[in-house]
């Protein structure tokens, strides 16, 4: 008898799964350079994933942006199953609605896995903003704190020049605070993001990303 197969879980892959969730700011304040250079990093996140037979199989990997609308623009689903989408800038930084459709997401992946009998790791969200939020945030950064402390996932919080820190540090777990875009670009961060993921597909302790990046200037 077949194996029933649930959305789009390929029952023949026995790997757990790892998944990864990004939040990226794509508001009109990340025109022209920044947004060019965050699908850069995008791409190269790609890149590495492709080199990596293990990340291969284990991860499932969401892009939600948030700009002149909350998008889903790649639900969870393989690196193979399609490239990163394009990403453009526009509108303001509706940042807590993201993070609350994005979790939602999350939590339905991981009932996809229960239907079809798969164990998975710890998920890992990452948010890129430059700015501060524009929509109502506060019940986003509870959900965000509460998931954290009860394992449900691993929260990065990047900041690129001209964020709001102080409004993210609320926002971040308190044991991983926001990280301060300095030194790197966003190749170089989605870099070392893929090193974690790739640790993580392994079943190691992934170095967090706070401990990879350089301080602040």
């Amino acid at each position: 008898m077949p194996v029933p197969k649930y959305d789009d879980i390929d029952p023949g892959n026995p790997a757990k799964r790892l998944p990864i969730l990004l939040l990226l700011d794509c508001s009109g304040s990340m025109a022209e350079i920044r947004i060019r250079e965050l699908n850069d990093g995008t791409a190269e996140f790609w890149r590495q994933a492709q080199s990596d037979e293990q990340l291969m199989l284990s991860a499932d990997v969401s892009v939600v942006s948030f700009g002149e609308s909350v998008a889903v623009l790649r639900d969870f689903a393989p690196f193979d199953q399609s490239g990163p989408p394009v990403l453009f800038a526009s509108g303001n930084t509706p940042m807590g609605a993201a993070i609350m459709t994005g979790l939602d997401n999350l939590e339905t992946r991981k009932g996809v896995y229960r239907k079809n009998g798969i164990s998975k790791y710890r998920a890992i969200v990452l948010l890129i903003t430059d700015g501060a939020p524009t929509d109502p945030w506060e019940a986003a950064a509870q959900r965000v704190r509460q998931g954290a402390a009860e394992g449900k996932f691993l929260f990065y919080a990047v900041g690129v020049a001209g964020a709001d820190m102080d409004t993210l540090a609320k926002i971040a777990p308190p044991e991983s605070p926001p990280i301060p875009l300095a030194g790197i670009g966003f190749r170089e961060l989605f870099r070392r993001l893929s090193d974690s993921a790739s640790q993580a597909s392994r079943g190691h302790e992934a170095p967090g990303l706070q401990r990879q990046l350089p301080p602040a200037a």
